[in-house]
């Protein structure tokens, strides 16, 4: 899967950044396990604190306050921001409850949500994922780079 993803993106001249809070660098290790990434992979940035979002991405501060670092709001300034910072066409974000703590009834754990930004706009998706922390994160990454790749087609 990554590694098709990877020839798109190189097919099409493109390159790719990741925003990660609740995968921790997953997406971005995923990628980077693939040789040849350099080409079209040029960073991440685990932004995994609120400050982290606000002084690296560029999230506001205000979108944290009002809805939360689990948010629409906060992963389409996140992906943005990834763009931005890291200078690439496209960029990938997810933020999330992995657990097996930290849910509520509103946002129990497993719900992710994540934005991708390609050369057509930006998509957000939210996500409710099954399982232990380790299952949650990999169901994420597997969802952040298969949409990458459809997204880029």
């Amino acid at each position: 899967m990554t590694k098709d993803l990877i020839a798109k993106l190189r097919a099409q001249g493109l390159t790719v950044s990741t925003a990660e809070s609740c995968t921790g660098g997953v997406i971005a290790s995923s990628i980077t396990a693939v040789a040849g990434a350099s080409d079209v992979f040029l960073g991440g940035v685990v932004s995994y604190s609120n400050e982290a979002k606000e002084n690296i991405l560029g999230v506001s501060h205000e979108t944290l306050l009002i809805h939360g670092a689990v948010s629409r709001q906060t992963v389409r300034q996140m992906v943005e921001g990834a763009c931005r910072v890291l200078h690439t066409d496209c960029a990938v974000a997810t933020s999330g409850i992995a657990g097996p703590g930290g849910g509520t009834p509103q946002k129990p754990v497993g719900t992710v949500w994540m934005a991708w930004k390609t050369p057509a706009g930006i998509t957000t998706e939210l996500h409710h994922f099954e399982g232990s922390r380790a299952e949650v994160i990999a169901a994420a990454t597997a969802k952040a780079l298969s949409r990458l790749s459809e997204l880029i087609s």
